[in-house]
């Protein structure tokens, strides 16, 4: 079970620090006093996942940011060029590779879709990426409208 969350941030880890988690994740987001910190391992991109479910969610061993299950999809993808992307709860998560090199893993908060795609293509063209020959893969489902408009920009829209 995942959460769409916006306080998630992957950190390198020979800049990690467990006994700074707080720290380091308050950094790149707003942290209510009571969030409880959190992170688990990434070695296949050498890095940690530092997050916050939130005080409100029970906390259980199967609770994940949906960035982690983001980035674990990434090596699931055949092309040279990786975009994987979830989109819920008002949180786009989003991680782009090309080929085995990790160039941004990140969430926005996006209150409606089409402020989603605006972060996709926002990261994409800033990346140099051409969406016309790339795949983007969405790991919650669209409704045929957005998959629709995705259409219109890349090659292809793959969903589970």
């Amino acid at each position: 079970m995942s959460r769409h969350t916006p306080k998630a941030a992957l950190v390198p880890s020979a800049f990690f620090d467990a006994a700074s988690a707080r720290e380091i994740l308050s950094r790149t987001v707003l942290l209510d006093k009571d969030d409880k910190i959190e992170y688990i391992s990434l070695p296949e991109f050498s890095a940690e996942l530092v997050y916050s479910l939130s005080v409100d969610i029970d906390s259980a061993e199967d609770n994940m940011p949906e960035l982690y299950n983001v980035l674990k999809a990434i090596s699931g993808v055949a092309e040279h060029n990786k975009i994987v992307a979830s989109y819920g709860d008002g949180v786009l998560s989003i991680a782009i590779a090309q080929g085995s090199d990790l160039l941004l893993a990140n969430v926005f908060e996006a209150a409606d879709f089409t402020t989603a795609e605006y972060f996709i293509f926002m990261a994409v063209r800033k990346l140099q990426l051409n969406p016309e020959v790339s795949t983007i893969h969405f790991l919650t489902p669209l409704s045929p409208e957005e998959e629709m408009s995705l259409y219109r920009y890349f090659r292809s829209v793959e969903q589970p």
